[in-house]
């Protein structure tokens, strides 16, 4: 007898593989009809991905101005109030999506409805600096 261990269970092969071959129809080897090229698969998950995202509801608003008041002025606010904006007449209006800068642009009028006409994509660096305001 000799010292190395058996194994109990009986070796495997590529013949399995060979099976599932041929019970989906194709002919060769498994492994060269099985497995597509690795960048075909990169760009299919990719394009998967990126289907996911699309459906997935995002709030945009936009924003004519802001200013900053006292509670006093908060509470003595009634129906006619004015309050008066940091936003000059005519200025671009910023676009957020979720709260996030990302365009600018000037409001229009479509069918009795306000709409807004995108002006400027807004540059990351430039979404920073608006922060700091």
């Amino acid at each position: 007898m000799s010292d190395t261990p058996k194994n109990d269970q009986p070796e495997q092969s590529n013949d399995a593989w060979e099976d599932a071959a041929q019970e989906e129809g194709l002919s060769g080897k498994a492994s060269d009809q099985v497995f597509k090229p690795l960048q075909d698969n990169a760009q299919r998950a990719a394009a998967n991905e990126l289907d996911i995202i699309m459906d997935i509801p995002v709030r945009l608003s936009v924003e004519l101005g802001r200013t900053r008041i006292t509670i006093k002025q908060l509470l003595d606010l009634a129906q006619g109030s004015v309050v008066e904006l940091d936003g000059l007449a005519g200025e671009p209006m910023d676009i957020l999506i979720n709260g996030y800068l990302i365009a600018q642009g000037e409001v229009v009028v479509l069918d009795d409805k306000y709409g807004i006409r995108i002006t400027e994509i807004v540059t990351p660096a430039e979404r920073v600096q608006k922060l700091n305001r």
